[in-house]
């Protein structure tokens, strides 16, 4: 398996995934087409298929284009039928899907859409805008309750799961999580590698679920710390880890 980040419109990352035995390829959240069919070419592979995190035009605007010279399956929550272009496979919780003799499975995880799912191919997984490094996706169409149900499933996974996100939007995320886990040793370490590695123009993704689990304040709701600055920030704020959540979630859309 290879797996090759592409930089689309100014902050988003598309994945081309490929199958090394069969060189058939998938592109994950094509925001658009043009730099997705280059490095296909650059890698002289067979594109095959599209897999949408969820509707959001940021991560499906490349759709159009790419169906325009290639017969591919198009897959996306069964839900977003008819808002996402070309859709071919409504896929759900559980599902399989493939990429040459590469197999993944589909995990559906609502907030921030109400039809968002993520692949998780062996130990990789694309989460589109559910997690990001050091962060979680506004919620524009879930409650704080599906989403919070969301993550905790992702956080089930193995500790070396390599999280692959749909946004550079880590240096702003650790900012804010520095604001309610000041004291947190693993995020100050963490802040300092991320700004060097901005400062160059590199990439801060993946990240690993170890790493979120210890750094991303939207999965330390059990923090001491995070509830005492939430309960500062948001008084009356109940601290079941719903609420945390829910409170925590305001202050970044604030920030």
């Amino acid at each position: 398996m290879k797996i090759i980040q592409i930089p689309l419109l100014r902050d988003n990352y598309g994945y081309l995934l490929i199958c090394d035995k069969t060189h058939q390829a998938a592109i994950i959240d094509p925001s658009e087409g043009e730099p997705v069919l280059r490095r296909v070419e650059q890698e002289k592979v067979e594109l095959v298929a599209i897999l949408n995190t969820h509707h959001h035009r940021d991560h499906t605007g490349g759709n159009e284009a790419l169906l325009a010279s290639h017969r591919l399956k198009v897959c996306g929550h069964k839900s977003d039928q008819g808002r996402i272009f070309g859709m071919t496979d409504g896929v759900d919780e559980g599902d399989s899907v493939s990429v040459g003799e590469l197999r993944g499975r589909v995990l559906f995880i609502p907030g921030h859409t109400t039809g968002h799912v993520a692949y998780l191919f062996d130990n990789n997984l694309f989460c589109g805008d559910t997690l990001f490094a050091a962060g979680c996706g506004r919620l524009f169409e879930g409650s704080p309750a599906e989403m919070h149900s969301s993550l905790q499933k992702l956080i089930a996974l193995p500790d070396p799961t390599k999280v692959y996100c749909g946004h550079e939007y880590t240096e702003n995320n650790l900012r804010f999580a520095l604001t309610v886990e000041r004291k947190n040793p693993k995020l100050l370490a963490r802040f300092e590698r991320v700004q060097a590695l901005r400062t160059r123009g590199l990439s801060t993704v993946p990240s690993t679920m170890e790493e979120e689990k210890l750094t991303n304040p939207f999965l330390r709701w059990d923090s001491k710390e995070i509830q005492t600055s939430v309960a500062a920030a948001a008084p009356g704020t109940q601290l079941d880890p719903v609420s945390i959540f829910a409170a925590l979630r305001k202050l970044k859309d604030a920030f």
